[in-house]
């Protein structure tokens, strides 16, 4: 957690909507929620319409002298706005309001800085944070100089007021071949996971929609689980064990979010690439969000950007015991759907079930007899299929097995 010493550091939060108040409410609260994961405290929110932000200060002038108030109100350690910010903004909007000001875009690369474990994942979150304050150098010295501790200065974010554009090149540099290099060694474990035959489905969806709760559910993986946006980040694959003794790959991912920044989709590319060389998805979705038809819409976008698209889709609506049945749940993007609750277990018979008829839709099962004078074909049904019986008899091999057709 990011706190100054026991006690939680306060922000105020700060949204520009032009239109729709309700999607801008909402998506306050979503922040609201990322802040609660970084382990601060939110004290106040602020919500202002205009045509589009301020060019300079990001709210109106005199909305920002009302937030200074505010901050004075409540003691507030600095505010948080619902965008990214240019270097501009957040400098006139520190001057003016003489506090810390953050983003979005520092507040989420912040949590992932926190929950990254692997060498890769931390890796990768250095990239971003040094992509965005490359980005963000030109005039932000007072502003650098205001953050402090708490969120914002994990990483490599101790010597703000050091660190150069040259510098930040040579580091990402080196970051990138580090990167690259572990990226090839996740190139052979998925090329070794595309030889074996068995089909690959990958886990996509919404922060904290319950993806590591389903591999954990389907396949006793011991994955962290916790109601917090961005609980794990790393990909874990197992094997899940469908009916008539067939197997399925299943490889968790990073969860998806609103106005999540480009920075860190392009950091973890090769890491969400696991989707892009999956036969199949399951997209697991929080059927209890109010906002839960925005949030399938920010995972299709997401997986249009990476390029992971035509692929066969399952969508779990999760946490649906806590819901009326009566409420109808529909993804038209989706070949399959199932009502569950992956905590208490409610629909997993029927989910495994989904998952059968899924992977039956992309096999086709045979039973035959080749001649042993062409007994390399069983090879080719180890590489791509998924053999379940192989009997050597007089006239030739039996084998029973079935075999991709996507």
């Amino acid at each position: 957690m990011i706190t100054t010493g026991t006690v939680k550091e306060k922000y105020i939060l700060i949204g520009v909507y032009d239109t729709d108040e309700e999607m801008a409410a909402a998506s306050l609260s979503e922040l609201g929620d990322l802040t609660d994961t970084a382990g601060a405290e939110v004290v106040c929110r602020v919500l202002q319409r205009l045509e589009h932000p301020n060019a300079a200060t990001y709210v109106g002038s005199g909305k920002a002298l009302e937030i200074r108030n505010l901050i004075d109100q409540f003691s507030a350690d600095g505010v948080i706005c619902d965008d990214e910010l240019t270097p501009v903004q957040m400098y006139k909007l520190s001057d003016i309001l003489e506090t810390k000001v953050i983003d979005r875009t520092i507040l989420i690369l912040d949590i992932f800085a926190s929950h990254a474990v692997t060498a890769e994942g931390k890796l990768q979150v250095e990239m971003a944070q040094l992509k965005y304050r490359a980005s963000h150098l030109s005039g932000a010295g007072k502003v650098l100089s205001r953050l402090g501790g708490g969120i914002g200065t994990r990483g490599p974010g101790e010597t703000k007021l050091e660190i150069d554009k040259r510098a930040i090149r040579h580091r990402i540099g080196i970051l990138n071949n580090e990167i690259k290099k572990l990226g090839e060694i996740r190139k052979t474990g998925r090329k070794r996971r595309l030889n074996n035959s068995i089909p690959i489905a990958a886990i996509v969806g919404y922060t904290n929609a319950g993806k590591s709760t389903l591999l954990n559910r389907l396949t006793g993986a011991g994955i962290l689980e916790e109601d917090m946006l961005f609980a794990t980040l790393d990909p874990t694959t197992r094997r899940c064990a469908l009916q008539n003794g067939r197997e399925i790959l299943l490889t968790d991912t990073v969860g998806f979010i609103n106005k999540l920044p480009h920075n860190l989709i392009d950091a973890f590319r090769s890491t969400l690439e696991e989707a892009k060389y999956a036969d199949f998805l399951i997209h697991v979705v929080d059927a209890s969000d109010s906002n839960v038809d925005i949030h399938m819409e920010v995972v299709y976008n997401t997986l249009h950007e990476l390029e992971i698209t035509g692929k066969p889709v399952l969508t779990v609506f999760n946490k649906t015991d806590l819901i009326g049945e009566d409420i109808i749940l529909r993804d038209k993007n989706a070949d399959l759907s199932v009502r569950t609750s992956l905590k208490t277990g409610q629909g997993e018979a029927v989910l495994m079930e989904k998952l059968n008829e899924l992977l039956l839709a992309g096999q086709k099962y045979i039973d035959i007899v080749i001649p042993y004078d062409r007994a390399q074909e069983l090879s080719n049904i180890r590489k791509n299929g998924q053999l379940i019986k192989e009997e050597y008899l007089p006239d030739g091999i039996h084998v029973e097995a079935y075999i991709a057709t996507y």
